[in-house]
Formats: C-alpha cells, structure tokens, sequence
C-alpha cells in the first residue's frame, strides 16, 4: 500500500482543509483508492494521523495485474508532484475519537455560518429606520440566543446578517434552523450557507478562501434555504439530517465548481 501526507494548502487545493491523506491499495487486478482530510498530532515517530470524517473511496478496475500496478504507479507519481510526502505502510490513518469536530487549535479550522436577511433594504425601506432598528435589535438578539445554545462563536455582523464559527459541523446545521426559525416570529426570512474549511483573523477580520467560500455558497441560497458545500457534508453523522444533492455550482471568484446540499429536514 501507498499512503501519502499533505500538510498545509497547495495552490490547487481550494477546500480549506489544513492536511489532506491519499492511498492507493492493489488487490490482483484492483486498486483501491482512499483520501480525505486528516488531523495530524504530533511529530516524528509520534505522529499521528486521523481521517476528519469519512474517508472517500474508489475501487478502479484495471483488467490485470499489469494494468493495475501500472496504474498505482503513475499515481504514485503524480502525488509527489503535488508536494505529498510518502509515509511508511506501517502507519496506520485512524478514526478521529472527536470525529465531528474540526480542532481550531493553533491553526484555525471550523465550520463558518453565513445567515443574511432576505431583501433587508426593502424591508428597511418600508419600516423606516426607528422601526428596522428596533427589528434588527430583536433579530440580533435571536440569533446570537440560538449562536450560545450551539456553541457558535459570532465572528462578526455584516448589517444585514452573522458570519458565526463552530467546532462541530452538526452544531452549524442545527444552529441555522433554529435561527430560522426564530426570525420568522419577527416577519423575517433569511438564507443561510454552511462550510468547512481553514481561514485566519486579520485585523479583526476572518478572511482566506473558505471564508469565501461560504458567502458564496450563502449566495447561492433563496429564501429560508439552508445551503451547504460537500466539505460540510462529508463531515456531518450518516443519516441524521436529510439533504438534498443540488448537484454542481460555480461559485464567483473560487476556482472549480462545488456540489451543494439542501438541508430538507432535521
């Protein structure tokens, strides 16, 4: 078996995660590929590495053993061209015992929520500013009720809306629904993007690609719509909220394109 380690984002590499981990597997005519975002603790011969979630997975049928071993090698080779390190066979990639968490330690990972209010300056318009003030009071103090029960921490407010951060992805989802809910006593709706992935706190401000990332995929959102991107989802418990696959976006500014969910229900 092959096994590989990334640490730190390459160029090509848009997801925010800190560390990615590929491996390739030949059985016969077979191989089995498996990558994903890890955490790595440790150095040297006390590393250790953890898969972040579910490890993905791909069995490539090759035909013979020839075609098969020829395969793993050009895979092999197109690792190192991409800055991985190869790892001894002996090391194993574990499961994380904090699975559903991504480790804001000295680097930052997290889950970032987006929620913006759905047509605010016709509302505001409408209103008058006392009125909207005194709305907005409500609606701030909504949302940052339901950001404490998470265990959410506000990054910032954006006028109109809450870029907030959590350990725990399951956290955010659940956080969004309840703020939706709780808006809606003030006759408001909001859209809401989710992802996971790396950013940094300059000047008081979050920035870096996932940061990016999730307000484009909020963008992507329409009224009282709960969006998250794939690095969300492959992060989330199996079978505890239901999502629907929206396929792949284009997000403005970012490269590629990025599959997004619908949360249907919780």
């Amino acid at each position: 078996m092959a096994k590989f380690l990334r640490i730190g984002v390459h160029h090509s590499n848009v997801s925010g995660y800190t560390s990615k981990a590929w491996s390739a597997h030949r059985f016969g005519k077979n191989v089995i590929l498996k990558w994903g975002a890890v955490e790595v603790r440790g150095a040297g011969r006390k590393r250790q590495i953890f898969w972040l979630g579910n490890p993905r997975q791909k069995t490539i049928r090759c035909g013979t053993e020839e075609r098969a071993q020829h395969y793993v090698r050009r895979a092999i080779s197109r690792r190192l061209e991409h800055q991985y390190e190869r790892l001894s066979e002996s090391l194993p990639i574990g499961q994380s015992p904090s699975r559903h968490k991504i480790r804001l330690g000295g680097g930052t990972l997290a889950t970032s929520l987006f929620v913006d209010i759905v047509r605010s300056t016709e509302k505001a318009a409408r209103m008058g500013d006392i009125r909207w003030a005194e709305v907005m009071n409500h609606d701030y103090a909504a949302s940052r009720k339901e950001l404490r029960a998470a265990r959410g921490k506000e990054a910032n407010s954006t006028g109109d809306g809450v870029l907030a951060t959590f350990l725990a992805p399951i956290n955010a989802v659940q956080c969004a629904v309840a703020i939706r809910a709780a808006v809606r006593t003030l006759g408001l709706e909001i859209r809401t993007g989710l992802h996971s992935g790396e950013y940094n706190v300059i000047g008081g401000e979050h920035v870096g690609i996932s940061i990016n990332i999730g307000a484009r995929v909020a963008a992507k959102a329409r009224a009282s719509e709960i969006l998250m991107s794939s690095a969300v989802k492959d992060l989330l418990p199996k079978a505890e909220i239901a999502l629907k696959d929206l396929g792949l976006h284009s997000l403005k500014g970012v490269p590629n394109k990025w599959r997004l969910y619908l949360v249907d229900s919780l």
